[in-house]
């Protein structure tokens, strides 16, 4: 990296910014513009009946991350972005371990950035992937 380059903001930064996704226990391991890597432990505090991570903490791990990876795509001039369409599926529930999400942009436009995030286990299989649609904020210029 040159000295002119910008220096990407740290994981542990951008979570920060998330006090929802840090409350949950939601980590971040890794954030660039190309891939996004987070996680999050099962705990029986974000569990459903039968000691199933719930739909909704995987749902807000995919949102988080997804999340992270479009705020490291805005195009110039943008102030942020905000979900306007999540779409999950479920593959099959987790019990124990943590859950490792990585996400991927898949549109990177002027309005919408669209992200897809897949969810795995501690073994590496495919417990669900979400895709959403994120809109791109401007500064209010009035």
């Amino acid at each position: 990296m040159s000295p002119s380059e910008p220096v990407p903001p740290k994981p542990g930064d951008l979570l920060a910014a998330m006090p929802f996704a840090a409350g949950l226990g939601i980590e971040l391991q890794e954030a660039t513009a190309e891939r996004t890597v987070g996680s999050l432990a099962w705990s029986p505090e974000v569990c459903t009946a039968g000691g199933a991570l719930h739909g909704g903490a995987l749902m807000a791990l995919a949102d988080s991350v997804g999340a992270v990876c479009a705020y490291l795509n805005l195009p110039e001039g943008a102030s942020g972005t905000s979900t306007v369409e999540s779409k999950t599926n479920f593959l099959r529930a987790v019990t124990s371990g943590h859950v490792r999400a990585t996400a991927r942009p898949l549109h990177l436009g002027g309005t919408l950035l669209v992200v897809q995030t897949d969810l795995h286990d501690d073994r590496d299989r495919l417990v669900g992937q979400t895709t959403q649609t994120q809109i791109v904020l401007r500064k209010n210029t009035d």
